[in-house]
């Protein structure tokens, strides 16, 4: 997450997907900070994720779209 906020709607957060920036709701989560990273599904926050789980995650999403990238 790159910011957090609360406004009318309940507590926000803006995330970065891939270089994407999307606004996301917080409504089932408590205490989340700017760099924690969360399972994301349908613009809701469901559940924060360990940051070196985070980070092997994506490292393993990296390299499958490098094999998709480099079989076409």
């Amino acid at each position: 997450m790159i910011e957090v906020g609360c406004g009318p709607a309940g507590d926000w957060a803006i995330v970065d997907l891939g270089g994407v920036k999307k606004e996301i709701s917080l409504a089932l989560l408590d205490d989340v900070q700017v760099g924690d990273y969360v399972i994301l599904h349908v613009g809701y926050a469901l559940s924060k994720l360990d940051p070196q789980e985070a980070e092997r995650t994506l490292a393993l999403f990296s390299e499958m779209a490098e094999s998709v990238a480099a079989a076409s």
